[in-house]
């Protein structure tokens, strides 16, 4: 194995997350979900900080502590990689790091290199990009280690882009490097960048990322895997495979989680309670009206969140999959009307859901009801199509030019 080791002038206690953070895609726990009350629902009027961005990004803010981090990437090939990290009070730079990709940058259009959203276990940053290359930063921006993977799995890699985010359970970072060649998943050492363990997985293009199911204590976590085969749940340290469900799931958005069942996009949506002691899940219930197309489902308050074609949101009982309501994603605004497309994954906060299209529009809808109801709605003007994070009150978003920070003044 091939990687740069920086040898640490301390040892680094791995700490607890702040339930306040936003340390990786879809939140501390992998929901989407975030404790915060006091995020505004209207936008007009509550833009705390703009930040200018150098290069492009379709990865998410995180934020730990004081600090907002974020990807990007830059150059004809998107062959430069960038780190940013600013400070959330003021949105003013702290600091950046720029590094040169080892792997292949070739991508779709509508993406790029910086399209897996960084995580963070607390005292370090792990950034991951479609060229397959990790780099591992503390909060002061120094490089700690880096993993250029294309080294070691050489045809890790398809010609659209990889997009799956990575996840931090306990000291492990787990990475899905999945494609139609070399398909493989990693559990790494976050202090040193050394693998733990490697898995073969299904030689299929696969754009999901791993979430966290949290157990009993922190030693029962689990990493779940999904592919277009099914599910895999991994103990994070060890890669022991505790149990599987063998059916086909999309590749595109990733399983929800939401109090010990998950939420998986396979045959419309399937509810899967995970048995005991590592037996094997059981199907809840399926429902094939709530197929998400390409943002991951939200589980909110008792209701399941997906976003179909044509930008039509559905809400559904979670205890059944009964559907409660559906609505078109759409504004009007004198003769206009504004849908577009999503990408994002919706995030949720303070009995609100919060939908941002491909356009910049960001729509909140309440959450629960008879009905679907939007109550707030605002167009930063940029295409938008990283999930946003939530933390500490703020909202934060970002294009390819800039981050923002909402929040009540």
């Amino acid at each position: 194995m091939r990687h740069l080791s920086v040898p640490l002038a301390c040892l680094f206690a791995v700490v607890g997350l702040a339930g306040a953070d936003w340390p990786q895609f879809r939140g501390a726990d992998t929901t989407g979900v975030a404790p915060d009350q006091n995020v505004p629902v209207e936008i007009a009027g509550s833009i705390a900080w703009t930040a200018e961005l150098s290069g492009r990004g379709l990865s998410g803010p995180i934020v730990v502590g004081n600090r907002v981090i974020l990807s990007a990437s830059s150059g004809y090939a998107q062959d430069r990689l960038h780190v940013m990290c600013f400070d959330a009070n003021s949105g003013a730079p702290l600091w950046e790091r720029q590094f040169w990709a080892t792997g292949r940058t070739l991508c779709h259009p509508k993406m790029c290199n910086a399209t897996p959203t960084p995580a963070s276990d607390g005292s370090r940053i792990f950034a991951l990009y479609s060229s397959n290359d990790l780099i591992c930063l503390d909060l002061d921006g120094n490089l700690q280690w880096f993993r250029g993977l294309t080294h070691d799995y050489r045809n890790a890699s398809n010609s659209l882009g990889m997009s799956s985010s990575p996840v931090v359970i306990g000291d492990t970072v787990i990475v899905q490097v999945e494609n139609d060649s070399e398909s493989l998943a990693l559990g790494i050492d976050a202090a040193t960048g050394e693998n733990r363990w490697k898995h073969e997985r299904p030689v299929l293009s696969n754009w999901t990322s791993p979430l966290v199911l949290r157990g009993t204590s922190r030693e029962d976590d689990l990493a779940i895997l999904q592919s277009g085969n099914g599910l895999t749940a991994l103990r994070p340290y060890t890669g022991v495979e505790v149990w599987s469900f063998d059916e086909p799931c999309s590749t595109i958005p990733s399983t929800a989680v939401a109090d010990g069942v998950l939420y998986v996009p396979s045959k419309g949506l399937t509810a899967l309670k995970p048995g005991a002691d590592g037996a094997a899940p059981k199907v809840v219930w399926q429902s094939n009206k709530l197929a998400p197309i390409t943002p991951s489902p939200l589980i909110y308050e008792g209701r399941a969140y997906t976003i179909g074609g044509g930008g039509v949101l559905s809400c559904a009982e979670l205890a059944t999959g009964t559907p409660a309501w559906q609505m078109r994603l759409q504004v009007t605004d004198g003769e206009k009307t504004s849908q577009g497309m999503f990408s994002a994954t919706p995030i949720a906060a303070g009995g609100h859901v919060y939908f941002v299209n491909e356009d910049g529009l960001v729509m909140v809808v309440k959450a629960g009801g008879e009905k679907g109801e939007i109550v707030a709605h605002y167009d930063f003007g940029e295409t938008i199509l990283g999930t946003p994070a939530i933390a500490n009150g703020g909202l934060y978003l970002r294009s390819d030019k800039h981050l923002w920070k909402v929040a009540k003044k």
